[in-house]
Formats: C-alpha cells, structure tokens, sequence
C-alpha cells in the first residue's frame, strides 16, 4: 500500500516538473514557437485545397507544391498591384499626420464644452489626450521595433515561415505517427482522435478568424472611401488587422478613419458618418459573418477572452494579443477531448 503511494507521489511529482520545465523552456524559445505558431496556422489555412487535389488522386507532395506555387503566384500579383498603392497612401498618411497639431482642434472642442458647462477647466482635456495618444504611439512603436529586428525579420518571413511551412503540410501524417510514438497502444486511438480534432477545430477557427477579419477591413476600406476619406486602403488595412484581436476592432479601426477625417476637414463633420459606417459593419459582422462562419466559435466567456488578450499583450505585446485566442482555443480544445476521449475508454473497459 504504501509502495503504491510512494509511486503515485513520484509521479505526480515527475509530472509535475516535467510541465515547469516544459513552460520554462517554451518562455525560453518564445522566437521560435511563435515562428513555428504562425507556420502552424498558415499551414491550416492551406490543409482544405490540399486535400482537395488529394481527393482528385494527386500525391500529398505534389499536392503541397501546386498549393504552394499558386498562393505564390497569387501573393505576387496581389502584392504588385496592392503594396505600391498602399505604400503612396501610407506615405500620405504619415505626411498628414506629421503636419497635424491636435491641440487647435482639442482647444475649440475644451471652448464648447466650457460654454456649457462653467466649472469645466479648459487645458485638462488637451493636456491628458496628447499625452495619452503620444504615449500609447511611442509605446506601439517600442513594441513594433523589436519585432521587426527579430521575429519578424525579412529571413524569417520569406524563408523560414514558408520552410516551416511547406514540410508541415508534405509531411503532417509523419509528424503526427512522431508526436504519437511514444504514447502506449493502448491510447494511441484516443490521442489520435484527439489530435485530429484539435487540428480540424482549430483550422476551422483559423480559416474563419482570417475571413472574419479580410471582411471587416475591405467592408470599412470601401465604406471610408465612399464617404470621401482620404487614404481609405490604409485604414481599411488598419480595420481588418485590428479586428484579429477580438473586441478591440471598432476601436483600432474607427478612431485612426476618425482623426483623418478631422485633419482633411477641419471639423467634427464626418464623424457620424463614420460612426455609423463602424456601427453597421460591426453589426452586420456580429449578426451574419461571425455566426456563420465561427460556428460555435471559441465557446469562452468575453471576459475569458479579454483577459486572455491582456496576459498575451503582456508577455508578447502585439504578436501576443494576436495569438492569445487561438492558442487558448488549442489548449482547451485538447483538455476537452482528451477528457472525453479518457472517459469513453474507461467505459469500453468498464
């Protein structure tokens, strides 16, 4: 009895570091696993048209190679024509927003707001706004300098992320017999359920989480440049970035179209036009797109997710909140199947 407890403490114990140490060494390779992360997730997005041309009788490599050639292809044309408008505008943007003074503006809104109401101090609102905008600027700016000098160097993007990506596609059935080895045979069906749901789940999240977003942002790039925006492709491209982090898109997309409005015209005139432009995408998003597309979604409280977004913000910055839901929706996928599949086992032994 005692031989017995002893063995369950040792391994609880083992288990135990196994895990600190699997953490450690995860926060210690964090580069690493976000470029295998986003290698990952780009590699879901491509798993349907593969298995497609499977299904036709073309091999799993050739398969991969069409797959790859006509995203390429694709990505060229698409990057011909779009990056060099994007760039004049972004361009433009930038200019405007260096030859902007907001204070003018912030003082004329303080002199309203002081007509009607006396006890208001006129100066506070100019002081904590420009403040706060130019601290959460140098701060996004801080956030954005290291990633681009490290993670997210040209070499990671144009050769290590499609390396990655192009073996995890050709070869996933012998990743998956890999990672599946040293499992006993007596789980080795429930672990590979698992893994297959887990990976069919979460491409189906990716696919939607990517579509989702391309909505939003060309919906708002053509509403910003119907009502007489300048620089609506920036912006739009600004809408449909923001919106990969839940809850925080109207913000990310509506306050930037709002500020340009006010530098090209002078005044507050645009605004309710955008305002509602916002409103109704995000409507028409929340009520049809997400529903259908989603499906059951990530199943987690908004309050779940916010936290989630803030701990990844934390630990990652950008990346971090970007990647924050979809790794959540993994973890919990696998602890859900894994429990469920356990608990099926049991009764089949029963």
């Amino acid at each position: 009895m005692k031989e017995t407890s002893s063995r369950k403490y040792f391994r609880i114990l083992f288990w135990g570091f196994l895990l600190v140490a699997s953490v450690i060494l995860l926060y210690l390779l964090s580069e690493v696993l976000i470029i295998l992360t986003i290698s990952i997730l780009i590699a879901l997005i491509f798993v349907p048209f593969i298995r497609a041309l499977e299904k036709g009788g073309i091999s799993r490599m050739l398969s991969t190679l069409i797959v790859f050639i006509a995203s390429a292809i694709l990505l060229y044309l698409a990057l011909s024509f779009f990056i060099p408008r994007f760039l004049f505008q972004m361009n433009q943007l930038i200019a405007s927003l260096e030859g902007y003074s907001l204070h003018n503006d912030l003082v004329k809104i303080e002199s309203a707001i002081y007509t009607y109401l006396p006890f208001f101090t006129p100066g506070e609102l100019s002081k904590k706004v420009e403040s706060m905008i130019s601290s959460q600027l140098f701060g996004l700016v801080d956030q954005i300098s290291p990633i681009l000098n490290s993670i997210f160097s040209i070499v990671a993007l144009l050769v290590i992320v499609p390396f990655i990506t192009f073996f995890l596609l050709k070869d996933s059935k012998l990743i998956m017999k890999g990672l599946l080895k040293p499992i006993p045979n007596k789980y080795f069906e429930m672990s590979y359920q698992v893994l297959k749901k887990i990976s069919n789940q979460l491409g189906r999240y990716v696919r939607a989480w990517i579509f989702d977003a391309s909505f939003v942002g060309i919906t708002c790039g053509f509403g910003f440049y119907l009502i007489g925006i300048e620089n609506a492709l920036p912006l739009g491209v600004i809408a449909g970035t923001g919106h990969l982090v839940p809850y925080l898109g109207p913000l990310i997309g509506g306050v930037p179209a709002l500020v340009i409005s006010i530098i090209q015209f002078g005044d507050l005139s645009q605004a309710p036009f955008i305002i509602i432009l916002v409103a109704v995408v995000y409507t028409l998003d929340n009520g049809f797109v997400q529903p259908y597309v989603f499906s059951k979604g990530v199943d987690m409280h908004p309050i779940i997710i916010i936290l989630l977004i803030i701990a990844g913000s934390q630990l990652y910055g950008i990346l971090g909140m970007l990647l924050a839901v979809p790794t959540a929706t993994v973890i919990k996928t696998a602890a859900s199947e894994t429990y469920v599949a356990y608990k099926n086992y049991k009764s089949a032994r029963a």
